[in-house]
């Protein structure tokens, strides 16, 4: 059997060429997925302040279910790209199918979430010490048991960008993602603030147009997935449970829902700390603006991994060597490009940045909010460039079956050093200020990290490949 086009542009297009083929689509959506997150923080901190708190605190129960969905997501992406490089195209169809049991899976536990545990979540996470303590529990109630409870979307979602992302296909992947982003961007004024004749539904309106969003992008996933992606089109011929191949995703999966829900953590203690503080209100919100805005550096290097998983799976399967350091050596060359952009925009403008967060209805509460986030802006970015080089090499371990490798970078990042860090700034200088430097100290370590395990991987699994290219 010839290779598909798309296979033969996996396997033979100059890197050059062809990382930013597969890379630019999906981080054009990756950057309008920042966007609508983005979007849906100023309408809501414009509703109400209390409101974007209540969000902020929310924020990471919704960050296990997007890691659930994400991190099973590039389980499935990285066993299909494989398989399809090895020639394998039946066993992939099935892995596909497999993929979509576990999903569904996740689906369910986060319906279970949603419908009779929000309450009791939102309680733990908002601290007695924060203003309109109470007002803000309800609203993250409310936030929270939306999102949740109508979670089919967002795994659907993931799940077939995927499976686009994993032949390659990332024009229609990024389409199923700009569907659902602007879906999201033109709902949220509407619900929010009632217009055109809807009821102004507060931040349950932010909810809803969510998951309404969601699910416009997992309609068209599944749609262009059917149409346009034959090698990984879902046939119920194809369907059979295979422990085999659910390990294959959960060997990668779980790995990658481990590091990113780790971050979930991570929100949490940062939150507990930064709630502590006499503006521990205006400490939560910076935190969770800052995360929005470096959203629009860090997702495009997400897109660009997302491609890289896809093109080093394909090549690692196929057993070429030189195509697997070449796509390593053009990802970094991007990803160090965009961070160092990143950084240059935080530092020289963190008022500009700030100062779309303002509050209409308190503009104490926004003052407060933008001098402490400009300088909080201005330390963080300085982990940039380094982060280029840790996800780049993460994506490396997920695309060669190691997910492991970034699950430990992960863990040694955001709980070992990360949180001890800003507990120990926290004692010894008492500042707002001197806390934010525990991002630039936890990235300094896991770089060092990230290095010695690629180096790790490199002599045990990518110098042995023989470059022999398999054909079916």
């Amino acid at each position: 059997m010839q290779h598909s086009e798309r296979s033969k542009m996996l396997g033979e297009m100059p890197m050059t060429k062809l990382v930013p083929k597969v890379g630019l689509p999906i981080m054009v959506s990756m950057i309008v997925q920042a966007l609508y997150n983005v979007v849906d923080s100023i309408f809501v901190a414009r509703y109400n302040p209390n409101a974007l708190t209540a969000v902020s605190l929310a924020y990471p129960v919704q960050m296990l279910m997007i890691a659930l969905s994400v991190g099973m997501g590039v389980g499935v992406s990285s066993l299909l790209s494989r398989k399809l490089g090895a020639g394998q195209r039946a066993e992939a169809r099935r892995a596909a199918w497999n993929g979509l049991l576990i999903e569904g899976s996740g689906c369910l536990l986060f319906m279970i979430i949603g419908l009779f545990l929000a309450p009791t979540l939102l309680h733990l996470l908002v601290s007695d010490n924060l203003q309109n303590a109470e007002s803000i529990r309800e609203m993250g109630t409310t936030y929270l048991s939306i999102v949740t409870t109508f979670s089919q979307g967002v795994f659907m979602a993931v799940l077939f960008e995927r499976m686009l992302q994993a032949t390659g296909n990332t024009v229609n992947s990024m389409l199923t993602q700009l569907a659902g982003a602007v879906t999201n961007i033109i709902l949220d004024p509407i619900m929010i603030f009632g217009l055109l004749g809807f009821p102004s539904l507060g931040i349950a309106g932010a909810a809803i147009a969510t998951v309404t969003g969601q699910f416009v992008s997992a309609g068209i996933g599944f749609t262009l997935n059917q149409r346009r992606n034959p090698e990984l089109r879902l046939k119920v011929s194809d369907f059979a449970l295979d422990t085999a191949l659910l390990g294959g995703i959960l060997v990668v999966g779980l790995p990658s829902t481990v590091m990113q829900a780790i971050g979930s953590v991570m929100n949490v203690g940062m939150n507990g700390l930064l709630s502590s503080f006499e503006q521990g209100n205006a400490a939560v919100n910076v935190l969770n603006v800052y995360f929005k805005l470096q959203s629009f550096v860090f997702m495009p290097v997400f897109g660009l991994g997302s491609g890289m998983i896809a093109i080093v799976g394909y090549n690692y399967g196929a057993r070429n060597r030189a195509r697997v350091y070449e796509a390593i050596k053009v990802a970094l060359m991007w990803a160090g490009s965009i961070m160092l952009a990143g950084m240059l925009i935080f530092q020289l403008m963190p008022e500009v940045l700030m100062s779309i967060f303002d509050s209409d209805a308190e503009p104490e509460v926004a003052r407060q909010m933008r001098e402490m986030g400009v300088v909080a802006l201005r330390i963080i970015s300085w982990n940039f460039v380094p982060a280029a080089i840790g996800i780049t090499l993460s994506n490396v371990f997920q695309a060669v079956g190691k997910g492991i490798y970034s699950m430990i970078i992960s863990i040694c990042r955001q709980l070992l050093v990360l949180l001890p860090v800003a507990y120990l700034l926290k004692a010894v200088f008492g500042t707002v200020d001197a806390v934010w430097w525990c991002f630039v100290s936890a990235e300094a370590i896991s770089l060092l990290l990230s290095l010695l395990l690629y180096r790790r991987c490199d002599k045990t699994m990518l110098q042995p490949l023989d470059g022999t290219v398999r054909v079916s």
